[in-house]
């Protein structure tokens, strides 16, 4: 049985999370995932973000959260392959909703790529809804 600890997410686990998101299918990053911009989430958002450690230390899953003071977003939640289906998905999410629920926060939302099927068969296995009633536009400020 393998050992698994699960704590916030600091930025001094930048490097290990980020290699973690990019071997991650799924996982859309981009510049805005840049060191600066996820330090400053944080700070932003303390406590909220967690990650999943194994009994060596190697980070195995991470999920970036936090909210607009209105509204929780959870970004990026992702697990290693070799560690999936055992819970670990399920325990940074429910951390990440009882931060928000501390911070007053009833609502949470995540964003998937139409093609992660496999992304969006957890979220509904763990009891997250669809919804059709949005259209989510987006515009890059040059």
């Amino acid at each position: 049985m393998i050992t698994i600890s699960v704590e916030p997410l600091t930025i001094h686990d930048y490097d290990d999370v980020m290699a973690l998101w990019k071997e991650s299918e799924g996982v859309g990053l981009s510049d805005a995932d840049n060191r600066e911009n996820i330090l400053a989430y944080l700070d932003r958002n303390p406590g909220m973000s967690f990650l999943a450690r194994d009994r060596k230390g190697v980070v195995i899953g991470a999920a970036l959260c936090g909210h607009d003071g209105r509204r929780g977003y959870i970004h990026h939640l992702a697990v290693h392959p070799a560690h999936r289906r055992k819970g670990i998905g399920r325990d940074l999410v429910e951390k990440c909703l009882a931060a928000l629920k501390d911070a007053g926060i009833r609502k949470c939302h995540i964003f998937i790529f139409n093609e992660n099927q496999s992304g969006i068969g957890f979220w509904e296995k763990i009891g997250w809804e669809s919804r059709f009633d949005l259209y989510i536009m987006s515009r890059t400020i040059p």
